[in-house]
């Protein structure tokens, strides 16, 4: 049987990879539970020390499943909301599992990336565009608001009038106007772009593993903190930094080396 997202590992990088191109890998419930899966392995598996998101084929995610909302609009007036709520609840832990990971996350933007598609690649660190990659907020078209966590992540990539724009209009943004406006960290060519986003995440992995867990842990907590709030946070995991074998193996690395 077809998985509906691949795994690999390139050395210590995971590349995890949607896997419906027959319909531009958009997601249902299966894929869902799937991709959660993989996110739990991956943040149990101290051999991967970064992640790159991507799709197969054409698109890299066209959002929701259309046909799974055809089924959802088929229950009884009384399920609709409950089924709902069940539903966004899987939803909104797929996407606390990408965030959430204590690894640097970077989404391979290969084509479309529509609707939950496009808050898929907002939930990670950074986002490389393919030179074919569009991106858009499609939500208002189908008569839905971003439920995947777009309207927190986008206003802080690319300021709160942009992201009204985009999410007001669900307007298509092409690879270079989403490297202009921070919507996209970097733009690579569509053949190069899985092995450009890898070597980027090999390079955001070289440090400290539990250096890079708090530091992202606390920056992505740091908008909604106050100054001395992020001080306590840091305080408390440089106390653990200290203790641990990368922190004592690296002082005695430049101790040794300033000694010859």
């Amino acid at each position: 049987m077809t998985s509906l997202v691949e795994f690999s590992l390139q050395d210590s990088i995971g590349i995890v990879t949607l896997n419906r191109p027959e319909v531009r890998n958009a997601i249902n419930d299966a894929m869902r539970a799937e991709f959660i899966a993989i996110l739990e392995r991956v943040a149990a598996d101290e051999a991967v020390r970064a992640v790159v998101l991507t799709g197969n084929g054409k698109s890299f995610c066209s959002g929701g499943d259309i046909s799974g909302m055809k089924e959802r609009l088929k229950a009884p007036p009384g399920k609709i909301a409950v089924n709902g709520w069940r539903r966004q609840h899987q939803t909104h832990r797929s996407i606390a599992a990408l965030h959430g990971l204590a690894k640097p996350t970077i989404a391979a933007v290969n084509g479309a990336a529509a609707g939950l598609g496009c808050d898929l690649a907002l939930a990670c660190d950074f986002i490389v565009a393919s030179e074919q990659a569009a991106f858009s907020m499609s939500f208002v078209k189908r008569g839905l608001v971003s439920d995947g966590g777009g309207l927190y992540f986008l206003p802080r990539r690319i300021g709160l009038p942009r992201a009204k724009d985009m999410i007001f209009s669900g307007r298509t943004v092409d690879a270079k106007e989403a490297l202009s406006i921070g919507l996209a960290d970097r733009v690579s060519p569509a053949d190069t772009l899985i092995a450009d986003a890898v070597a980027w995440a090999r390079d955001l992995s070289q440090g400290s593993a539990v250096a890079i867990a708090f530091c992202k842990e606390i920056l992505d907590r740091s908008f909604e903190s106050s100054t001395e709030q992020v001080l306590a946070l840091g305080r408390e995991a440089q106390a653990i930094c200290y203790t641990t074998s990368e922190h004592h193996d690296a002082v005695n690395a430049f101790l040794n080396k300033s000694s010859r």
